[in-house]
């Protein structure tokens, strides 16, 4: 989980209510755009842990797409296996061995502003995990989605094991929706050269 950095260029940030009509096709066009036409693997890692409200989002999300059956995206952290804390670094020196040159997908929950709860942000560059909760965690990610789940301030961890579960799920489907799309349009040959298709692989 990450607080929204207060400076971003707005030209690679797109953020937009979970409930906004326009934001599948909107968010999707958006991440397109903002992904290399030749990467040789496409990865989401969906970052958090399912002993937390707040900062289940990720899991949440991984799952909802694990059972898409995603066609052109290899999926980390679901709630069967999340990626935390604990475990990150193990994943991203898996991914780093069974994953050459990957372009990568970073998913996250995060605090804001309370006029932003309920918002899902787009922006270029890696997430960094944990930093509203003052964990000294390795950046992730070429992009990153992160969806506000609650409000900040004191006491982040009280305020993430007091979110509301409706809220987070809501989000998490919405995001899962947004990644399935950008998987078929890549799949349906949204690039000049369709990504292959990858084969999931899970930490042991």
């Amino acid at each position: 989980m990450n607080l929204i950095k207060r400076f971003d260029s707005k030209n690679n940030k797109l953020q937009m209510l979970h409930t906004n009509p326009f934001l599948l096709n909107k968010m999707s066009q958006k991440i397109i755009s903002l992904m290399p036409e030749l990467a040789e693997d496409f990865l989401i890692v969906c970052i958090g842990t399912d002993r937390s409200t707040g900062d289940a989002l990720g899991p949440l999300t991984g799952s909802y797409l694990e059972e898409q059956q995603m066609g052109a995206f290899t999926v980390y952290g679901t709630l069967q296996n999340p990626v935390h804390a604990m475990n990150l670094k193990e994943y991203l020196t898996l991914i780093n061995k069974q994953h050459h040159n990957p372009f990568i997908i970073a998913v996250d929950a995060s605090l804001g502003k309370t006029a932003k709860v309920g918002s899902i942000i787009l922006d270029k560059g890696p997430l960094r995990p944990g930093a509203a909760v003052n964990k000294d965690l390795p950046p992730v990610g070429d992009i990153h989605i992160t969806g506000v789940v609650n409000m900040s301030g004191f006491m982040e961890y009280s305020i993430l094991q007091n979110t509301r579960l409706s809220v987070v799920v809501e989000i998490a489907k919405k995001t899962a929706e947004v990644l399935h799309l950008v998987d078929q349009k890549l799949t349906a040959g949204a690039f000049p050269q369709t990504p292959t298709t990858v084969t999931k692989k899970t930490l042991l």
